[in-house]
């Protein structure tokens, strides 16, 4: 396998199709295993449970519910709807109990032959674990797939192609994590949107998330911890598309170059969508004002305003940063005379100026910011969805 590294730019397309697609057997391993968790977790994993139990609906999430899934990771998100879970509160309680049962059935099946599973352990989950790790085999599989089972509060209830939540379920969402102290705690419960998101992107840039995916993984395993979030990342793609190019067809490495460029300015990114939440609602953009007002990288969960996976941490963003500098000399940024393919012209400090003076607020980048507006939430700056930047 050619390294990335040594892959020219006018071959990242192929390089991606070669080695970064799953392949059609890898794809039906992955959809068998999904249907047999699936089918045993809404059919019998609480048929004896103590008190009865309700699952609503069963979503996969993660690499595989956004279509973005790399060849040979073998794993898969999927969340649990309860409607015994009746709040987000509710949920970060009662969630240890409900993995109990869960593993509890899987070890049964496993007495019975019916597959075979193998649990990896956390330390910090024995008390109140937020998901429950484990890989299957079955009869019907050639290797083992990796599962992570969430059980969660259905906030949303059932949702249509196109859906935009209720303005309460995110200021119930507000309230309960700043009363808890568990921003992000509860991100599962919106995973039916952060897949829409993230699956309704065209199909090149899916193949770019890919591609920026595979290279943070070359970055973990070189670097180790701490890092930020892989979702980070691929929101950060997604990002550089809609302010670069929102073509169909475009240069691979000229978004992948943009990418890594947005990553050496991680000090001035400040990222959100308005797609599913917005400031129209006074309790929600109070709360979008303190969320775009802190340290600076903030990238907002699109389904989840409670949720930066930018997260402030600017050691961790270094760490990449520096690896991404080094990468931007490398052949796969280089046209065949070996001239510099060139990046998309995204600038977050543009962007930022902009937003500044519509929403009455100042900040200085690399510092902790401080928020001045003083008119409550601002205007929306965009009737469309796609993201604004401060």
């Amino acid at each position: 396998m050619m390294k990335l590294s040594d892959t020219p730019a006018r071959s990242l397309d192929k390089f991606i199709e070669d080695h970064l697609l799953p392949d059609e057997d890898f794809h039906t391993q992955v959809h068998e295993a999904i249907h047999i968790i699936c089918s045993f977790l809404k059919e019998r994993c609480f048929l004896w449970a103590p008190h009865p139990v309700w699952v609503s609906k069963v979503v996969k999430g993660g690499s595989s519910g956004k279509g973005t899934t790399l060849r040979g990771r073998s794993d898969a998100d999927l969340v649990v709807f309860l409607t015994n879970l009746t709040s987000f509160q509710e949920q970060l309680q009662r969630r240890g109990e409900f993995i109990r049962e869960i593993r509890r059935q899987l070890e049964a099946c496993q007495r019975e032959k019916t597959f075979e599973v193998k649990f990896e352990v956390h330390k910090q989950q024995w008390e109140n674990p937020r998901a429950l790790s484990f890989v299957l085999r079955s009869p019907q599989l050639y290797e083992w797939v990796q599962f992570d089972v969430l059980p969660a509060f259905d906030a949303l209830g059932q949702l249509t192609r196109g859906y935009r939540p209720d303005p309460k379920v995110y200021i119930q969402l507000i309230q309960e994590c700043e009363s808890l102290r568990k921003e992000g705690e509860f991100s599962p419960c919106f995973t039916e949107l952060q897949r829409a998101f993230l699956k309704d992107c065209p199909t090149k840039l899916k193949s770019l998330i890919r591609l920026v995916k595979h290279w943070y993984q070359m970055c973990k395993e070189k670097l180790g911890k701490p890092l930020p979030p892989q979702y980070a990342l691929e929101l950060l793609t997604v990002y550089a598309w809609e302010q670069g190019s929102m073509e169909t067809r475009f240069s691979t490495a000229q978004g992948f170059q943009t990418v890594l460029e947005l990553v050496l300015k991680h000090q001035k990114l400040c990222i959100y969508w308005e797609k599913y939440y917005d400031f129209e609602n006074p309790i929600i953009g109070q709360y979008l004002l303190r969320q775009l007002a802190k340290r600076r990288p903030v990238i907002l969960d699109p389904a989840d305003p409670t949720g930066d996976v930018g997260g402030g941490d600017s050691y961790s963003w270094e760490r990449l940063a520096q690896e991404a500098r080094a990468w931007l000399s490398y052949p796969c940024f280089k046209k065949g005379d070996g001239s510099p393919v060139g990046s998309w012209n995204v600038s977050p400090k543009d962007h930022s100026d902009l937003i500044y003076k519509t929403y009455g607020f100042r900040q200085r980048y690399g510092t902790s910011p401080r928020l001045t507006h003083q008119r409550g939430a601002p205007p929306q700056v965009e009737e469309n969805w796609t993201c604004a930047i401060l």
